[in-house]
């Protein structure tokens, strides 16, 4: 099963069947979203290829006693029922103080979630940009989580593409065994990206080293080819000379090998010299 299917699972499991005002509220949000279609004959449809988004919407139905019909079309599953049987007008003031419930219902109604292995994306479509501006303000205002709006000519939807906001959401909607696995891989990815950012300026800095040595190096033989070298003087003569030995040591190593030791930036500052002198 997918990562989103995972969630589904779980939340279409929550023990909140007894508390009909929260089975209202999570019912709303279902009817919120755009798998939900109110045809001219005043029937409502609800259409999904998930089996666990059926059969919670099915409970939640059954709870209220609001009758209806479940259908197979293709890979979809659908339910049907005469928009005069719910008994609450759909209208955000109906959910009252359950807005986790609604919150729920409006993912388990159209939301997806990427396995976030591969990348982070949260989804949830619905029916219409008013209903969607107000999921989305509820979201930022009562629960300081925060996400962006997505507008086509056939989506008005709301998105997260924020680890640390889509942990938040799982968390809101009771998804306790889905955050956990997803807050594992979260850690799992943020190692592996340190340990690649270290790799890459470890190497990006023996790469630097590298270059400069050569450089150095190729400094020393030109003044050697142009018959220059003796020119030198003595300090620059016997740090020349420990360089073409030691092509690969570092600066801090070649400092300690002159009779005089002295420390990195000395050494630097006289094969600089050098190649301005070769130069």
């Amino acid at each position: 099963m997918s990562f989103s299917s995972d969630i589904k699972e779980e939340l279409s499991k929550s023990n909140t069947l007894a508390d009909k005002t929260q089975v209202k509220a999570e019912l709303i949000g279902y009817l919120f979203t755009n798998n939900t279609t109110i045809k001219k004959d005043k029937n409502l449809r609800y259409a999904t290829e998930s089996e666990y988004n059926i059969n919670r919407f099915s409970k939640l139905l059954s709870n209220l006693k609001i009758n209806h019909k479940i259908t197979l079309e293709g890979n979809s599953f659908v339910i049907t029922l005469k928009l005069k049987e719910l008994p609450f007008e759909l209208e955000m003031k109906e959910i009252g103080e359950n807005k986790e419930s609604m919150i729920r219902g409006v993912f388990l109604g159209s939301g997806l979630i990427n396995n976030p292995e591969n990348a982070y994306h949260l989804e949830i479509g619905f029916i219409d940009d008013e209903i969607r501006n107000e999921v989305k303000a509820i979201l930022e205002n009562d629960f300081d989580i925060h996400a962006k709006s997505l507008d086509t000519a056939t989506k008005k939807s709301i998105y997260m593409k924020d680890s640390e906001e889509i942990s938040k959401l799982l968390a809101l909607m009771g998804a306790n065994k889905g955050l956990l696995k997803f807050e594992d891989i979260r850690v799992q990815k943020e190692m592996r990206g340190k340990i690649n950012r270290l790799v890459n300026c470890e190497s990006a800095n023996l790469n630097k080293t590298m270059n400069a040595a050569i450089e150095q190096i190729e400094a020393i033989q030109k003044l050697q080819r142009e018959n220059k070298f003796n020119m030198l003087d003595e300090n620059l003569k016997e740090i020349a000379i420990l360089r073409l030995e030691n092509p690969d040591m570092p600066l801090v190593e070649l400092g300690k090998k002159l009779k005089n030791p002295i420390g990195k930036s000395g050494v630097n500052y006289r094969l600089k010299k050098i190649i301005d002198i070769a130069n």
